[in-house]
Formats: structure tokens, sequence, C-alpha cells
């Protein structure tokens, strides 16, 4: 009998020292990835870097060719979408706001757009910033209120959206993260694990792993970050992300991925099932390691940090039973016609 298997991806701008696509495909594709993330990019190596959704068409096309010529696909959009205030007040952030509508019809559209010109099917997206340093239970109603003309429009375009766990957002861990979705309630709209996003609140492996099983009927993929806890930086009621410095390789860290790949590994058959029957081809690990640094909007590994990224969460897999597929030889002779 076969292991239940995922698919590999990666936020293909961790892995450039720069954010050249050529040196992010370069990297991706000789560690063996077929699917990848796009976010921050240069398509110049002139120093130009943009956001994924600010692309004109014709560096859609150039960026499409490029993913081509080195085997990618798309995994998901890494958008911006929710990481904006809830409400138009002041607070102890720096987070902007934005009006709804306003948002539907620029960070919205122009993320659609990008899915669309790059063969996406997943769009990764937040459950927005309620008052800083507040509770966020009595915000859940008001941010799926914000997420359902959002999730509405994606579906339209038969695109499926994604929604993150991450620390000072409503869907600030696995509980709320549920909440949001049961009040959303629409099945282009799932949710994603993220085992860094929620240790790094101090929150240990045990508890990390409950957080995902409160979640787990409403999961879609999962982000592989860890995060070693220092007990040194105390959170009372908002994280300092640019604080955060113990990002590690997902075999060290203090996320509990062992534990929560074992209870994956049992419900990979009907999850997968869900999201093929959603147009997407399986469930995804998609990587996005922080190794050598990460913040509010992004983060950076490395070629070399990929790489220790890809070999530990390999080892993971390997230890649960779960199986993955890297490059061979067959790929590349299939590549290559023959």
């Amino acid at each position: 009998m076969s292991q239940p298997r995922i698919l590999l991806s990666a936020f293909a701008d961790e892995a450039a020292n720069s954010k050249t696509v050529v040196e992010q495909f370069a990297a991706l594709a000789a560690l063996g990835l077929q699917y990848y993330s796009p976010r921050f990019l240069d398509l110049t190596a002139g120093g130009n870097v943009k956001h994924v959704t600010e692309l004109s068409d014709a560096e859609f096309e150039q960026l499409a060719k490029l993913q081509n010529d080195y085997g990618l696909k798309v995994c998901s959009i890494g958008s911006r979408i929710g990481k904006v205030k809830l409400y138009d007040q002041a607070d102890s952030s720096h987070n902007k706001y934005v009006d709804p509508q306003t948002y539907l019809n620029t960070t919205v559209a122009d993320t659609i757009k990008s899915a669309e010109k790059l063969g996406a099917k997943l769009i990764r997206g937040f459950s927005f910033y309620h008052p800083a340093g507040t509770d966020p239970a009595p915000h859940v109603q008001a941010a799926a209120d914000r997420l359902g003309p959002i999730v509405d429009a994606c579906a339209k375009a038969g695109l499926i959206f994604g929604l993150e766990v991450e620390a000072n957002l409503v869907g600030q861990n696995g509980r709320y993260l549920a909440a949001l979705a049961a009040a959303v309630k629409h099945p282009n709209l799932v949710c994603i694990f993220d085992g860094a996003n929620i240790s790094c609140q101090n929150i240990n492996a045990l508890d990390c792993t409950a957080e995902y099983v409160a979640m787990r009927d409403y999961f879609g993929w999962m982000h592989i970050k860890d995060y070693r806890i220092d007990p040194s930086l105390e959170w009372t009621g908002h994280v300092d992300e640019e604080r955060l410095k113990n990002f590690v390789p997902a075999d060290v860290g203090d996320s509990g991925h062992e534990l929560i790949l074992r209870d994956l590994k049992q419900h990979l058959p009907e999850m997968e099932k869900k999201m093929q029957a959603l147009g997407v081809p399986g469930v995804f690990l998609e990587l996005e390691p922080h190794l050598k640094g990460g913040g509010q909007f992004g983060g950076f590994s490395g070629p070399d940090g990929m790489g220790v990224a890809v070999r530990s969460l390999c080892r993971v897999l390997d230890y649960v039973g779960i199986d993955y597929h890297l490059r061979d030889f067959d790929d590349i002779r299939a590549a290559r016609g023959f």
C-alpha cells in the first residue's frame, strides 16, 4: 500500500540573495522543486523589485515564459490581502486602513489578475488587523464580513482563497481561523496552517498542535516555517515581528511539526479529495522558512538556507511516513521530450 503523498512548494524570493527571477528559479529547480509561489521579484536584474501583483501584462508574459523554462508551476500567489486594518481608527501600530470597496477594486483585483496570468488556483491571504493589543474575539464577525466579498471575487474567477494564521491578526490561532471560516461559510475559503506564526507567540509544540487540530476541518494547505521560543521575548497582546530572530528548520523548532504531520497523514486522503474537487492537484506543503530573517511582509533564507529547509522538511516527512516528489532524471528526460 502506498504512503500518503503531498506536494512540495516554496516562496521563491526566499531562495535568492537578490530578488532576480533567474536566481529564484535556478535555486528552486536545483533543489528539485516543481512548484513555487511568487511574491517579490526582479525581472530585469536591474534592482527593480516588484510585488507579483504589480507586474504589467508584458512582465507577466516574461515571468510565465521563465517559469516554463525552469520547469516550474505556481502553487499560490503570495498576496498581501488582509494585511490592513479592519477599522479606520488609530492604534499603536503602523498598519494602514483601506476602504473595503477600494480594496476590492485594487489589491484584490490585482491579485486575482496575477493568479489568472500565471495559472495559479490558490491565493494566500490574511484576516485583517484588529486594534493592536486587543482581544480578537469581538472582531471575528467584522473580519468575516470583510473576507466574504473577497472570497466571492476569488470564487467568481475559479480561485481558492487561503486564510493564513498569523500573530496580531484576527486569525492569530487555529481557533479564530476556524471561527472565521465558519462565519464566511464558503467552499472557496480554506485555511493555511503555519507553525512558526503560532509558536512565535510563545506557544509550545503541544499547544501549537492543538491549534492545528482546531482548524483542521477547514485545512487547505500548510506553510512550513518553524521557530524556537525565546523566553526573553514576552508579548502582551502584540508580537513585535521585527524582533523575531529565532526561525529554524522544521526538524528542530518548537512548532510541533512531527506531531502535526503525523496527524496530517491520517487525514490526507479526504484533504486531497477536497482540494482536487476545487481544481488543485493536491495538498501542498509550502516552504517559507525565514532562516536568515523575516518580518511583516516577507522573509529571507538564501539558496543555502532554502536547501537546509527542504532537506529538514524531507527528513521529517520520511520519519512520519508521508511521501513527496523531488525532480529526478525521468523528469529531466520528460522535459527534453525523451
